[in-house]
């Protein structure tokens, strides 16, 4: 089993359309009204349509927002956090907290979130 891409159902699409490309500059390889792929470089990202999502699967009577902690992160490795957290504020995102070494994970990190309220990381790696 080979693992093809990871999907997010969100239920600000557009807005986490334009966030994907235009702020976090992901590279489309195909994109709709209800749906996104993206290239990553080493992997995928889909959005989809969370309300679609539900009733193609049949799940559209279930509660469509919960408040709960986060269950995933979506990771991204970068080559200079400190460069790429100016880059990204400028462009309006509003991180979680200021950087920080996490000496035990060897990691350089900060986090924030998608309009969808999807918890990003970026990090680097200590050892260089």
């Amino acid at each position: 089993m080979k693992l093809d891409n990871i999907r997010l159902c969100v239920t600000k699409y557009k807005e986490c359309f334009l966030f994907y490309h235009d702020i976090l500059g992901l590279n489309l390889l195909l994109a709709n009204e209800t749906s996104t792929y993206a290239d990553t470089g080493s992997s995928k990202v889909s959005l989809f349509n969370r309300e679609f999502m539900a009733q193609a699967i049949g799940e559209s009577n279930l509660p469509f927002e919960s408040k709960s902690m986060d269950s995933f992160a979506l990771i991204f490795e970068v080559d200079e956090v400190e460069r790429k957290y100016k880059e990204l504020q400028k462009k309006g995102v509003t991180f979680i907290a200021e950087q920080t070494v996490r000496e035990d994970w060897g990691i350089k990190v900060s986090h924030f979130r998608d309009p969808g309220g999807n918890l990003i990381e970026i990090y680097e790696s200590l050892e260089k």
